[in-house]
């Protein structure tokens, strides 16, 4: 029997009643506006319903797929940076509101598992997928299995320390490889830059628009030869690639699957990581080492979400 896949983001929950192999039957998306848990609640039951009535077919089972810090066995979401949450029992929340078994995991390792089955992992049995768009974020199948760790947040490259004591990052720790990295923080360095003077080029390609600014500003000013912005480009993608390439060396995957927003927007980014992983992983871990690129785009997590509740 088909499940039910959702894309919990800070701005959209997307719905979608999904087939056993991946196939999506039928979607609905609407918009985030309350961002309290019991509002949000609401807005995926909005879209659920929307979805499965779309499909026309019942559901077995619902996958949810979050940014944030899920504890495995509860469903509890430990930390939700996009949406403010600290602790709140977003399983047994939605279990209850649909009336049926919810699962609740990480968006990496929906994305992951979706991959797995139906994009760029077909037919490997040991993943590492890492994506980097306004986060930083990664999940881990090895010999077929989903990593979760002990406490379900295995697989949090984002978060590993770059800087001890640097930039504070959205989970409220600092130094992690996402306040370097992530495309929100990009563009806040890039807006700090901006503000500070000390960039001509970005000033003109700005000044058209002062408000539009994304990670490929930072990466056209850079190439420029924009110095300043050059440093903080060059420093992301440099955290970026020396953090991969030791997860290919630590995890020996056969194959390597990357996506995101910066990955795919700003191919100078992508670069330097994949001479990072050829330079810096150990030269036994690269060896049968396939990089591929996601395939599934912005439906990897919502058809791994609904593919894990099985």
């Amino acid at each position: 029997m088909p499940t039910l896949g959702i894309d919990l983001g800070g701005t959209f929950a997307r719905a979608a009643v999904v087939d056993g192999k991946g196939e999506i039957l039928a979607s609905a998306k609407v918009a985030v506006q309350d961002r309290k848990p019991q509002g949000v609640v609401e807005t995926i039951a909005q879209a659920a319903e929307e979805a499965v009535k779309s499909s026309g077919v019942k559901v077995d089972g619902c996958g949810v797929g979050a940014a944030g810090q899920i504890h495995k066995d509860t469903g509890v979401i430990s930390v939700a940076p996009n949406l403010g949450w600290r602790d709140v029992p977003l399983a047994a929340m939605l279990t209850k509101r649909l009336g049926f078994d919810v699962k609740v995991v990480n968006d990496l390792s929906a994305a992951a598992w979706g991959e797995l089955h139906a994009g760029a992992g077909r037919g490997a049995h040991d993943i590492l997928v890492v994506f980097v768009g306004s986060g930083v974020g990664s999940a881990i199948i090895a010999d077929g299995r989903l990593v979760q760790g002990g406490g379900g947040v295995a697989g949090e490259l984002g978060h590993i320390k770059v800087v001890p004591g640097g930039r504070l990052c959205g989970c409220g720790e600092h130094g992690c490889l996402e306040a370097y990295a992530g495309g929100h923080n990009l563009i806040a360095q890039t807006k700090e830059l901006l503000a500070s003077g000390g960039s001509r080029v970005l000033e003109q390609l700005t000044q058209d628009d002062p408000y539009t600014i994304t990670p490929v500003t930072l990466e056209t000013a850079a190439e420029a030869g924009d110095a300043k912005a050059k440093e903080i480009h060059a420093r992301a993608a440099h955290f970026l690639a020396v953090a991969v390439a030791n997860y290919v060396t630590v995890l020996n995957p056969s194959r390597l699957v990357l996506g995101g927003g910066v990955l795919t927007h700003c191919p100078g980014i992508k670069r330097l990581v994949l001479d990072g992983v050829q330079q810096w992983a150990s030269r036994v871990s690269r060896e049968g080492l396939l990089i591929a690129d996601a395939e599934l785009g912005d439906d990897s997590g919502i058809i791994g979400a609904a593919l894990l509740v099985k």
